[in-house]
């Protein structure tokens, strides 16, 4: 009986045919040791195979990695190939080999197409402990003879099978009675001694849950000659379940008639994880989970892999057409990697063309994990990472492979089934996990690209003081929120202060954030003052029927005198910090937020602002959150800001944002260092009448003040600009005109205010007849910069020369060269 079953060794992986070949004694070839199963010569397996030739059996032999072949790849290999395989058939060629010495190969014939992942883990199983007999000097395994041809035991195969823990019985269909092994009794906690060979003997220890399906085996009618697999569960003696798996064939006699059932049981727990591998895999999932980007998955592979491993080498990297592009390496410093990465070690990683490494490009090629021992004969760019043995794990997403994983070992590695289980694991969990941080990476960037758009993208330098500003998106949902800033220079040395703070993170927010942004520039550029710019904002946003609402903080600044003008629509207060270290909220009161009333009013709250004051201004993201209560965080920004010093802006801003690597919500932070100015500008203004020779007064007061300002050698240059642009102002305006001039530094500003909103225009083409249009031609050919800009229902024309000039009176020019302005 022993014999027997011993010939039906692999019916637990449902080959027909299994035999084991071994390197002769010159090391050319490779003999038949053993076989097991129907006829060797049925199938076409040789007694020996030359290495120097093209085969599955001497490729596996020669790279060291199992060889899986349909009937459509055993054509390929023509008369290499086993010449009497029927065209259903497949065959596989695993190596056998220990501690780095190459033994031989374990072939098995398979009645289907091409060997499933289960088949595949019990057979490279197998291919371990048959290597290990072999190692051990079995004394079936002597060259030059085989099992088959001496007729002896099949001690390889069958030592190979005790090891792996799987019993084999037969059971006679027609009496009922069966004969079964040892293994088998042990693997269900029967004692030889209480066995009594009846089938219900051993059903008495199965969970009641799993009989009708090992009932269905033998019901009469479905009884059919052929195989059947599946698991179930017994119950030991502890009360602990063990998982098993039977396979099994019914065999007919001589006319065909179902006459007996050769089985085999197997311990299944290798297909089924513990518990400490999920715990494991578990953990693994929940860090994935919160893993966000690319980054932050290859982080957590590596810690994953690397100590419960005891690996020496972790790498990941992403498939980008025919390169990997590298995201991890553990360690991280470039000594430790073998010379064929170091030399295409491009930035931060390495970028690896696949063509070089033809072992990693088949495993990607076929998706399936490789657990390649030492001594394969890889290419010294895989070989080199993992010289005990290194497993390939290409990462599967949504049906394609999307990255590798490399884990390497420099002293040997023996694969047990645990760390399969895990690989496979981790493989799926991985891939699914780089294809998510990909598509995060994508909408981060995305809403980065829109945020950037949206926000300045730098601040402009005041007289008299230095803004700076810092905005961090939020950690989850769509990073691009409603918080926004801004700084706008103003006429007259003022500018204005903005932060606000659209509700909701989402593009809606986003669009509203930009036209609100947008809306209050642009009503702040023409000149109207806080509280009305503020209420003009307000009727913009209950105008666009849209359910969100915004709050906000506007500030207008005198840089030359240090007043300031507050504005509050349901936003958190200002903080100043004064020049002695004290800090303070502003007291301003506040209206509604904006587009929830459309006739709200908005006061304005005037405070003067010192030399040295810290002017803050900030949106809830740093200042509350699920842990953190609103005015605890106030506290503590008032803190930071009184400890910090005010001297570096900007560094002042890092410190006021704190540790916010994980946040809920936007944060935005606008702080503007009011220092004063050391030099202030020195300004004139003139009421143009409507007469007709209100250009020649406007010269007049042009050069009594240039005089004045002991500003002589550019006179000219100036009294031409202010004669065309009053000129233009008064042809083309009704209603008032005004001349304001202004000396800041080394630059004269002349500016024409008028009633009409309407820009000026430059003529496209003036010939030598017209009678008009050289104006703004002459006015831009005069000046260093000029310009348009709308102010209260008008606009205001402007134009700036550079000039030199003394306090003293004196311009270092021969005489004042002075105009009276008589024209």
């Amino acid at each position: 009986m022993e014999h027997a079953v011993t010939e039906q060794a692999l019916v637990f992986a449902t080959a027909a045919l299994t035999a084991v070949y071994v390197l002769s004694a010159d090391g050319d070839e490779l003999r038949l040791a053993e076989t097991a199963g129907g006829p060797r010569a049925l199938y076409g397996l040789p007694t020996s195979y030359p290495l120097t030739g093209r085969s599955p059996v001497a490729d596996a032999f020669r790279t060291g990695r199992p060889q899986w072949s349909t009937s459509e790849k055993l054509a390929a290999y023509g008369e290499n190939a086993p010449r009497a395989l029927p065209a259903d058939m497949s065959l596989g060629a695993l190596p056998l080999g220990a501690d780095g010495r190459r033994l031989g190969c374990l072939v098995v014939v398979y009645p289907g197409d091409g060997f499933d992942a289960e088949q595949r883990n019990f057979l490279e199983l197998y291919a371990d402990q048959i290597a290990a007999q072999l190692k051990a000097g079995t004394p079936a395994h002597a060259a030059g003879g085989g099992a088959a041809d001496r007729g002896g035991p099949l001690s390889v195969l069958r030592s190979a099978l005790d090891h792996l823990h799987v019993g084999s019985f037969t059971l006679v269909l027609n009496t009922g009675r069966i004969d079964a092994d040892a293994q088998l009794l042990e693997l269900v906690d029967i004692t030889p001694d209480a066995f009594d060979g009846r089938v219900e003997t051993l059903l008495a220890h199965t969970v009641p849950e799993d009989l009708p399906a090992l009932m269905s085996i033998v019901e009469p009618g479905q009884l059919t000659l052929g195989g059947r697999d599946l698991e179930f569960r017994i119950r030991r003696p502890t009360g602990e379940l063990r998982w098993l798996r039977l396979c099994c064939r019914i065999q007919g006699d001589a006319v065909g008639t179902p006459e007996r059932l050769l089985g085999l049981v197997a311990d299944a727990s290798y297909l089924r994880p513990t518990a400490d591998e999920v715990s494991r895999v578990q953990r693994l999932s929940a860090a994935l989970a919160n893993a966000m980007t690319v980054r932050d998955v290859s982080l957590v592979v590596t810690a994953a892999l690397h100590e419960p491993l005891g690996a020496d080498r972790v790498a990941l990297a992403e498939l980008e057409g025919d390169r990997l592009v590298v995201t991890a390496l553990d360690p991280p410093e470039r000594a430790a990697w073998p010379g064929m990465w170091r030399s295409e070690w491009r930035s931060e990683w390495p970028d690896v063309p696949l063509r070089a490494l033809p072992t990693l490009e088949a495993a990607l090629h076929e998706g399936r994990i490789s657990l390649l021992r030492s001594g394969g004969g890889l290419e010294p760019g895989l070989a080199d990472m993992g010289a005990g043995g290194l497993a390939v794990l290409p990462l599967p997403a949504q049906g394609r492979v999307v990255g590798v994983c490399l884990v390497g070992w420099e002293k040997p590695h023996a694969f047990c089934p645990e760390e399969r289980s895990l690989l496979t694991a981790t493989a799926g969990l991985v891939g699914q996990a780089l294809m998510r941080a990909h598509a995060y990476d994508a909408e981060h960037e995305l809403a980065t690209m829109l945020q950037r758009s949206l926000l300045p993208r730098r601040l402009p330098e005041l007289p008299g003081g230095v803004a700076v500003a810092r905005y961090l998106p939020a950690m989850s949902g769509l990073e691009v929120g409603g918080d926004w800033y801004d700084v706008i220079p103003l006429p007259n040395g003022h500018v204005a202060l903005v932060i606000g703070d659209v509700q909701g993170h989402s593009a809606g927010a986003a669009t509203i954030m930009g036209q609100i942004r947008t809306a209050i520039r642009a009503y702040a550029v023409e000149g109207h003052p806080p509280d009305v710019v503020v209420c003009h904002a307000n009727r913009l946003l209950v105008g666009m029927e849209t359910e969100l609402f915004a709050t906000c903080t506007y500030v207008e600044l005198d840089m030359e005198e240090g007043d300031a003008w507050f504005v509050r629509a349901g936003h958190l207060p200002p903080l100043l910090r004064h020049p002695d270290g004290s800090t303070e909220e502003v007291e301003v009161e506040g209206g509604p937020p904006l587009g929830v009333l459309a006739d709200a009013e908005y006061a304005m709250t005037a405070v003067g602002l010192a030399p040295g004051t810290v002017l803050t201004l900030l949106t809830d993201g740093l200042v509350e959150s699920a842990s953190l209560p609103l005015d605890d965080g106030l506290l503590r920004v008032r803190g930071a800001l009184s400890d910090a010093d005010p001297s570096d802006a900007g560094r002042l801003a890092d410190l006021l944002l704190g540790d916010l690597s994980r946040r809920d919500d936007d944060v935005a932070l606008l702080l503007l260092r009011y220092d004063g100015m050391k030099v202030r500008p020195t300004r004139a203004g003139w009421a143009v009448w409507r007469l007709p020779d209100a250009v020649m007064h406007a010269r007049r007061f042009t050069g009594r003040t240039l005089r004045s300002w002991a500003v002589s050698k550019e006179a000219d240059r100036v009294l031409l600009v202010v004669s065309e642009l009053v000129t233009n102002a008064l042809v083309h305006t009704q209603g008032p005109v005004r001349l304001d001039l202004t000396l800041a530094g080394d630059r004269l500003r002349v500016a024409v205010s008028d009633s009409s909103p309407r820009a000026p225009a430059k003529p496209v083409l003036v010939d030598w007849e017209s009678t008009g249009g050289r104006g703004l031609l002459l006015v831009e050919a005069m000046s260093t910069t000029w310009g348009s800009v709308p102010v209260s229902g008008g606009k205001q024309v402007w134009s700036e020369v550079v000039v030199a000039h003394r306090p003293d009176g004196t311009d270092g020019a021969n005489g004042t060269g002075g105009t009276d302005g008589a024209g």
